[in-house]
């Protein structure tokens, strides 16, 4: 049992082939002038992004775009570079590929942790993290206050961690976000610490999608709701 579970976390975490960025409906192509919309959304991840296992209306990019709607921000539904699996140096290969030219309102960035999951060098994750969040500034057009970086969620207490050693991976998982958080200090980007909420899934199974390893929209809602606080306080209308 314990072999079957480990192969499928591998599946799940590290599939390519699942929902992302290439899969996602067409709208989430469409320009400001296409929807006659005023601002822009760019989302940068990998699985977490895409919401994997929910609907694409249950993401965290979809969910927020329509909390700042209710708010009378007219944005325009989310570009998301995102997929299942991606790690950072895949993320920036993709973002490269993608050659995307537009400069955007708003701008997320969550990605590693299939870093960790992988044990790659956590040097290397600061370095490429650095890239990306330099992407994402100047995504943004240079300016800080529009880029918002997520912490990683804490798979470890999933239930498809079950039979791993829980303290370990979430030891690891705030490792990684110690560096994400400090690169986002330094260059004066919104850093939102989701890591706790996702801790609650421990014990609160409807926090969990339906494959027991991914956010439910439900903890993607409580993630908006930190992170539009900090969007209506740095991006206008």
């Amino acid at each position: 049992m314990k072999i079957v579970k480990l192969l499928l976390l591998s599946v799940v975490l590290l599939s390519c082939t699942d929902k992302g960025a290439e899969d996602m409906p067409a709208t989430t192509q469409t320009t400001t002038s296409a929807n006659n919309q005023s601002l822009t959304y760019l989302a940068l991840g990998d699985s977490y992004t895409i919401g994997e296992s929910v609907p694409a209306e249950q993401s965290f990019p979809y969910q927020l775009s329509a909390e700042l709607n209710k708010l009378n921000y007219k944005v325009a539904n989310p570009t998301i570079v995102a997929r299942t699996g991606w790690t950072t140096d895949e993320l920036i290969g993709a973002i490269k590929s993608r050659a995307i030219t537009q400069k955007f309102d708003i701008v997320t960035l969550l990605i590693g942790v299939n870093n960790q999951y992988r044990h790659y060098d956590i040097n290397t994750y600061r370095t490429e993290f650095v890239q990306l969040l330099n992407t994402a500034l100047s995504y943004a057009n240079g300016n800080a206050k529009h880029v918002f970086v997520l912490s990683i969620p804490d798979w470890g207490v999933t239930p498809f961690a079950a039979g791993q050693d829980a303290n370990q991976i979430g030891n690891e998982i705030d490792a990684y976000n110690a560096i994400n958080q400090q690169e986002a200090t330094k260059a004066g980007v919104s850093y939102i610490n989701i890591t706790p909420i996702s801790r609650v899934a421990k014990t609160d199974a409807s926090l969990t999608a339906a494959d027991g390893l991914h956010p439910s929209g439900k903890m993607y809602g409580q993630w908006v709701q930190l992170l539009k606080e900090q969007v209506v306080k740095n991006v206008p209308q």
